[in-house]
């Protein structure tokens, strides 16, 4: 099977966008007849939580969604305009909530990072991966 590519096109929307990306990866995953348990599909569903909430609060919203999938993988991408790359919050950091978007993302996926845009244009690709048919490696 070849790898199949699913794409939104979000423009940099804030409002909404989290349980609007859920639901489209949710029907992808659904539609590929995504192979493992109940909590791997949960498992991804957080983690694109996560990189879409990053890319709200520190990249200006994101400007896209892609899902690659093929039968080794699942490839979440998402664009956003800021050229800064996701990095941790120093500890003992408390300016403000959360902080624990980048440590889910250590847990849960296989490998992820990110890489300037491709496209010409400022900002950046978050990636992450994590292996077709059941929990990450790193998931207790």
């Amino acid at each position: 099977m070849a790898e199949q590519t699913r794409r939104l096109v979000l423009g940099g929307a804030t409002t909404g966008v989290v349980g609007r990306c859920r639901d489209f990866t949710r029907k992808a995953l659904a539609d590929w007849q995504w192979p493992g348990e109940a909590e791997s599909v949960e498992d991804v569903l957080l983690l694109v939580s996560e990189v879409i909430t990053n890319a709200c609060l520190h990249g200006g919203g994101p400007r896209e969604l892609v899902l690659r999938h093929s039968p080794e993988r699942l490839r979440v991408e998402v664009s956003d305009d800021s050229p800064e790359p996701p990095r941790r919050r120093p500890p003992g950091d408390r300016a403000l909530p959360g902080g624990h978007g980048l440590i889910v993302l250590e847990r849960l996926a296989r490998s992820w990072g990110s890489v300037p845009s491709q496209d010409g244009r400022p900002g950046k690709t978050v990636w992450l991966e994590v292996p077709a048919g059941g929990r990450p490696q790193n998931a207790a």
